[in-house]
């Protein structure tokens, strides 16, 4: 399988992100500051703003062009840039004092990500206003160069752009300046509600993950920021994405909050053929849970970015699929018709079921997508990869449109990205799965049987949550690829909680599928449970 990273091999993205996030201070101080940069008495002589008009149908005609020609990547091969390693890289921090936007007219602060290392072609950013969109220069003066390195940079020298960009916002504190958003890597970018820590990242695009041609990693190579002109809580970003097979003009509109929110138009024009073409894709890390932790000799009960593929449908069934670290590179298809959303999340919020004050993984958000308009049939992919570390992102989920996309085709996708604590079926009446657990088939005290598996399935809330004991209700159960040869559901007393547990038996090296829901009342009461079981 091709590498789901968008950069070398040898460092994951979540190598990358710690590392960035070491070299860019969390948060920028509410106080008066030199004017930035550019505008600095000290300025490279050789910086020039390009202007040009600007709009978000005038992108989009720029890339559907520039679809007509052959890809070129443009990565520097000259100067101090090109010499970048990673212990250089280490080095280099953006200087709070040049953070873009702190005269006081905007709710965001901007601050960019040096070039060099895994970074090598530049990123161009903009500012839109009133129709002209002019470059933000970036210069050695925006950046401190620590220790030896510091005398190998020119100084006021330009650069000929940058790696990415992050944001800040209020989003906590109205006295604090919060990282909310960050671009990064290919086209890679991350969001945060209130309260919440990096975890899962999203992607502009996804092509041919997990085919026999390989995976190709678009990059945004210009973005264009326009700030709300009437002060508002909202910044709209246009990016130009960029790739052999494809190009495409974007437009995020964010508004920080709870739940911050991401308004998302996608513009493609497709160069080549694409075996698979991904939209909205979200990629995540999970590692162990109490359904698979016996392996792993750690003091911590979960590790994981995501615990769960939520997805719900047209008709307001929800499908929730826990996430799982298979022996295999596996791949799980959904097929839906306009599903109201899909997202990887984390549902358990509660510190001691991690016990790690590091990482605080209970605090990591969850993501949904929600389509806007008619996206018609495809299906929803989740992959996952093996993994042995919680530095690999091994979880990837997105929509698959029916139709392939051929060289020549032009697509438009509209959705909504929403990143937080994301409530879990508030107001539904439909309970949902709080865990699942698993371990050895049969009986306790009784050895266990060859080739069979015990999952236990906590149903919470919803109407099932008020129902006594007695209530008479039963299980819908389905396999595949094996065999479910007994099965319980019951209450727990004292709580809100109906605990359903499956056996099941299969032969060495199947794939099972199951399938688990609760109907009662003329009515289903719970969300669907699936999961995937390799007997390996």
């Amino acid at each position: 399988m091709a590498s789901l990273r968008p950069t070398d091999a040898s460092v994951s993205r979540r190598d990358l992100l710690a590392l960035v996030a070491g070299l860019v201070p969390a948060t920028l101080l509410g106080m008066p500051v030199p004017t930035y940069a550019q505008e600095a008495d000290v300025v490279a002589e050789n910086s020039v703003a390009a202007v040009q008009q600007f709009s978000f149908d005038l992108l989009s005609e720029q890339m559907r062009e520039l679809s007509l020609g052959v890809y070129e990547s443009h990565p520097v091969t000259e100067g101090f840039i090109d010499g970048l390693n990673y212990d250089d890289y280490r080095k280099i921090r953006f200087n709070d004092k040049a953070a873009r936007w702190q005269d006081g007219g905007s709710d965001f602060r901007l601050a960019a990500f040096h070039m060099g290392w895994l970074f090598p072609e530049p990123v161009r950013i903009f500012e839109v206003a009133n129709g002209v969109a002019t470059e933000m220069v970036f210069s050695t003066d925006d950046f401190e160069y620590l220790n030896d390195l510091k005398d190998r940079v020119p100084d006021h020298y330009a650069l000929p752009g940058v790696a990415g960009f992050r944001l800040n916002a209020q989003l906590n504190r109205p006295d604090k300046w919060d990282e909310v958003a960050a671009f990064l890597g290919a086209s890679y970018f991350r969001a945060l509600g209130r309260g919440s820590a990096y975890g899962l990242s999203a992607r502009g695009l996804a092509l041919n993950t997990g085919t026999q041609k390989g995976e190709e990693f678009p990059r945004f190579s210009r973005f264009y920021m326009e700030r709300d002109q009437n002060g508002g809580p909202t910044l709209t970003i246009y990016a130009a994405l960029e790739s052999p097979s494809v190009t495409g003009a974007y437009r995020f509109v964010i508004e920080p909050g709870a739940e911050t929110l991401m308004d998302v138009t996608c513009r493609l024009y497709f160069r080549q053929d694409v075996v698979e073409l991904g939209i909205a894709p979200m990629t995540s890390m999970f590692l162990f849970s109490e359904k698979n932790r016996a392996g792993w000799d750690d003091y911590r009960p979960n590790v994981h970015d995501s615990d769960g593929l939520r997805i719900e449908r047209a008709d307001g069934n929800v499908i929730w699929r826990p996430l799982n670290n298979p022996p295999r590179l596996t791949g799980s298809y959904f097929s839906e018709t306009v599903p109201r959303s899909f997202g990887l999340h984390q549902r358990d919020r509660d510190f001691a079921s991690y016990q790690d004050v590091g990482a605080r993984y209970e605090r990591r958000p969850s993501l949904n997508v929600e389509p806007v308009g008619d996206w018609g049939k495809g299906h929803v992919r989740l992959v996952e990869i093996p993994s042995d570390l919680e530095a690999n992102d091994n979880i990837v989920a997105y929509w698959i449109p029916e139709d392939r996309a051929v060289a020549g085709d032009h697509r438009e996708y509209s959705y909504r990205l929403r990143w937080g604590d994301l409530s879990q079926n508030a107001g539904s009446d439909l309970a949902w799965v709080f865990e699942t657990r698993s371990g050895h088939g049969g009986i306790s005290g009784v050895e266990a049987e060859k080739g069979t598996r015990k999952f236990v399935i906590d149903f919470k809330g919803g109407l099932m949550a008020a129902l006594d004991g007695e209530a008479e209700i039963e299980p819908v159960l389905n396999a595949t690829g094996g065999e479910i040869y007994g099965h319980t559901l019951e209450k727990i007393s004292g709580t809100d909680i109906w605990r359903l547990v499956i056996d099941v038996r299969a032969n060495a090296d199947a794939v099972v599928e199951l399938s688990a829901y609760v109907n009662g009342f003329d009515q289903r009461l719970t969300e669907v449970w699936l999961y995937q079981w390799i007997n390996a």
